[in-house]
């Protein structure tokens, strides 16, 4: 529960330091939060990363511009395949590099496929933060198994995809494949949803441990720069797929999910409803693909023989993560490397409203809170 500032200054007694992290089981072995107790309420936390730095953008000005895709798998691990989308969109905004009609509408479905594998996990692993017992977690990691078999299956890889290609994808999508994910989607994964939905979204205990806990106000997340389900369950309703229109999304009808109150049980529900959204997207897609090319011609040979050499100039392209906003920002100088190479990850911008989510809760809130952030350290350090 939240205390109110007079509740606070009622309570009295000496403060207590401690460190949760980098080894606690909550903080996922890489993240450490420094929290100050008054009793059990939180009245300063300060998180402290940096324990998974890899470096990852100055090594990318080191690397031709196709040697760096699969390094951008391992930002987010848990779904590598909109990592590879949003930096082969600036590489190709950058480059003038087409795109065909197949190609987009294939991105959209592995996009969202990745979207849905990030969500079942944060599902799983929030009820698991919670304190529950593993069958919500069981059943998510279930059914990412079989999501992740089909994406072994076409990329060759579960989670280290580098599958995204300049001017479109590695390879073509078989009919066959996309007709069993059509039928996954549409059965097994259906009637998941719905039991996970029947199971935990009007349980008492998760209302009792998400409502009006960790709250993030529209303003204080607009001002925070935080995008992504986060952003919507304070109620904005900002979504790139919506206000950039990037791809082909603005041929598509979907809704965009927002919540009330902005605590713990609306970004929860976020992800719930998001999942269902992207299963509409998905379907939409594959009913869209005609049978055309999937890859610009000439860019893949040229690109894999590290001859592309975009003019000197600079590019931004972002993309709705599932995460949020997933920028690069990159600057080429007329060579084969970026001169520039810089990443905007969600990770770690939706990381910075955690203290003020945090401040007059208790110490067993703030596990439940950053569960409901939805981060990965890979992103956070690069």
């Amino acid at each position: 529960m939240t205390l109110s500032p007079q509740a606070l200054d009622d309570v009295h007694g000496d403060l207590m330091e401690i460190s949760l992290g980098p080894h606690h089981p909550s903080t996922h072995g890489v993240f450490r939060m420094n929290v100050t107790l008054d009793g059990e309420v939180v009245v300063k936390l300060k998180p402290v990363f940096g324990y998974l730095h890899r470096n990852h953008e100055k090594i990318a000005e080191q690397n031709t511009y196709l040697a760096s895709i699969p390094y951008t798998d391992r930002l987010d691990y848990l779904c590598s395949l909109t990592n590879n989308w949003a930096y082969v969109h600036a590489v190709e905004k950058l480059a003038g590099i087409p795109v065909p009609e197949r190609a987009e509408y294939l991105r959209i479905v592995l996009g969202e496929l990745a979207r849905i594998i990030n969500h079942v996990c944060l599902v799983g692993f929030l009820l698991n933060d919670l304190g529950t017992s593993f069958t919500p977690l069981l059943y998510s990691l279930r059914e990412r198994e079989r999501m992740l078999d089909l994406v072994e299956e076409l990329t060759g890889s579960r989670m280290m995809c580098n599958f995204f290609r300049f001017g479109g994808l590695r390879t073509d999508v078989s009919q066959d494949w996309l007709a069993r994910l059509r039928a996954y989607l549409g059965d097994g994964f259906a009637q998941y949803l719905d039991e996970q939905d029947a199971l935990l979204s009007g349980n008492e205990i998760l209302l009792a441990r998400t409502q009006n806990v960790g709250t993030l106000p529209a303003a204080l997340a607009i001002q925070a720069g935080i995008t992504g389900p986060m952003l919507r369950a304070s109620g904005v309703a900002y979504d790139i797929r919506k206000v950039d229109k990037y791809s082909l999304y603005a041929r598509l009808a979907f809704q965009i999910p927002i919540g009330e109150h902005g605590d713990t049980y609306d970004r929860y529900m976020m992800r719930m409803l998001e999942m269902r959204e992207s299963v509409k997207i998905i379907l939409q897609a594959m009913d869209a693909l005609r049978d055309l090319p999937a890859n610009a011609p000439h860019i893949e040979p040229k690109a894999r023989n590290q001859g592309l050499r975009p003019k000197a100039g600079e590019a931004y392209a972002r993309i709705e993560g599932p995460k949020g906003e997933l920028g690069f920002h990159l600057v080429s100088d007329g060579t084969g490397k970026p001169w520039r190479y810089r990443i905007r990850p969600p990770s770690l911008i939706n990381l910075t409203a955690l203290e003020d989510m945090c401040l007059g809760q208790t110490l067993a809130d703030t596990v439940v809170i950053l569960g409901s952030v939805d981060i990965v350290l890979g992103e956070v350090d690069r």
